[in-house]
Order: structure tokens, then sequence, then C-alpha cells
């Protein structure tokens, strides 16, 4: 829609400037708290500007002391890892269930659909137990396989919309050029739902680079945790001495990765969703 009243234009672009400052204004306070000293936040009003030196140096210190390295890497490879198989399992579940006519098909989709109203919590002690007795406690791989799996249900839900808004001329013909049913998925309907994938990705990765419930119940070695059990312990260690440069530190070395995917993708978010919901 095409605004051309003046007065309608400036409107919106003082709710777009309003809304752009309240969304930056903590990331910036955030930066500009993490290069202060302990004095500073004392003395001074904790919303001031650092004074010079600015300290840097606090990022390292945050990246070494308390092993921040550790948990950067182990959130990179669950984060990684668990969005990948995701992606792969909902495309592939999603494919089947929009394009081929089977008895149960809409109750299978109704089944995935409902499961994103169940609260996990309540299938918490049955999942540790087994887990535990998989012996995947503590380990990279119980966290991918159990992120991937609830991450499956809106992966499924969004696609299904997605494949069944695509041409199906598209698809009969790839058939009668005698590629197989595999073939027809991973070479041609595949590629096709881009869009989609790239929206199921980054929901999926953001939720993944930052959960912190199960990771907290199905790790206890710390050199397992993710970023957010690890900014958790960073506060816990600090006890009553609270380092806040270092804190906010950890926190906008947590939080940068994400809003930086999401700087990127934004507009394939976007499309994808809006692809999604036409049929």
């Amino acid at each position: 829609m095409v605004i051309k009243n003046p007065l309608a234009k400036m409107f919106v672009w003082i709710i777009l400037l309003i809304w752009s400052v309240a969304v930056l204004y903590p990331l910036v306070w955030t930066l500009l708290d993490a290069l202060k000293n302990n004095e500073q936040f004392f003395l001074n009003a904790p919303w001031a500007l650092p004074k010079y030196p600015l300290l840097w140096s606090n990022f390292s210190y945050v990246w070494s002391k308390y092993n921040f390295s550790t948990y950067f890497m182990n959130s990179i490879v669950v984060t990684v890892g668990s969005t990948l198989l995701g992606m792969i399992l909902a495309a592939m579940t999603a494919y089947i269930l929009a394009r081929y006519d089977f008895k149960g098909n809409k109750i299978l989709f109704t089944i995935y659909v409902s499961s994103m109203m169940i609260p996990f919590a309540l299938a918490l002690i049955p999942l540790f137990f087994l887990l535990n007795d998989l012996h995947l406690i503590n380990t990279w791989l119980g966290l991918i396989l159990v992120y991937a799996a609830l991450n499956l249900p809106f992966g499924i839900f969004l696609l299904v919309g997605f494949y069944k808004s695509l041409p199906k001329e598209i698809e009969e013909a790839a058939i009668i050029d005698g590629t197989s049913h595999y073939g027809t998925f991973f070479r041609v309907m595949l590629p096709l739902s881009q869009p989609g994938l790239i929206t199921v990705m980054i929901t999926n990765m953001l939720n993944n680079w930052n959960e912190y419930f199960l990771g907290v119940v199905l790790t206890n070695e710390p050199t397992k945790y993710t970023l957010p059990i690890g900014l958790a312990v960073m506060q816990a260690e600090m006890q009553y001495r609270v380092e806040w440069g270092p804190l906010f530190a950890g926190l906008l070395i947590t939080t940068l990765p994400t809003l930086i995917v999401y700087i990127i993708y934004q507009r394939q978010i976007a499309s994808g969703i809006t692809a999604g919901a036409v049929k």
C-alpha cells in the first residue's frame, strides 16, 4: 500500500522512528554498559555514557575467565545440528502430507499441529529418563535430538501450506521425465521451497540458540553448557560482587549472533511466512 497523503506519510515515519529507537536503545545501552567498570556503575548513573578508556577488555575477560569460548562452541554445534536436522525432517514430512493423499493424512497433520499446544514441561520428566537410559544426558546429540523434535511441528505446519501452494505441473513434469519420487523431492521441490525452508531455519535457530530450560535439565557438566546456561552460571559465580561490565559483555555475546542472523534473513522470513499462508 502506497501512502500519498503527506501528513499520513509523516505520521508513519514518526511511528517507525519511535519504534526503531525503542528497539535499538536496549542494545545500545547494553553495549555502553559492557564498556564500563563497577566504579562507573556505582558513582555515575547506570545509563550514563562510559568514560575513557573504554573497557573492551571486558569481552576478552568473559571469553576466557568464564569459559564463554566453550559455551559459544557448544551453542554453535547444538544449534546448527538441531536446526539442520529439524529442517530436513520437517521438509520431508510436510512434503508427504501436502502432496500425497493417503488414509490418515489429515489426522496425522492434526496430531502434529496439536502438539504445538502441549507444554513441553509436561514431558520433561519422562524425556529425562528416556535420554538417561539412552546415555544421551550431557551430550550434544541428546540436545540436538530434543531441540529438533520440539521444532518439528511448527516446521511441518509452515511447510505444508507452502508445498500446497506449488503447482502440481512441476512435479508431474519431473516424473514424466523419469525422475523418481526421491529425486523429485530433493532435486525439484526442495529447491523451490527455499523461502519456506529459510523461515523454518531461522525460527528454529533463534529458538535453539536461546533455549535455557531444557539445557539446564539435560546437561549438568560445565563443558556441555550452552551460552544461556553459561550466562546464568556466570551471574551465580559472581555471588555478592557483581561485575556489571563483564556481565553486560556476556549478555551481548549471547545476543549478537541471533541479531545478526535475523538482520540478514529478515526479508526471507517475511516472504516465507507469506508464501506458506497461500494455498
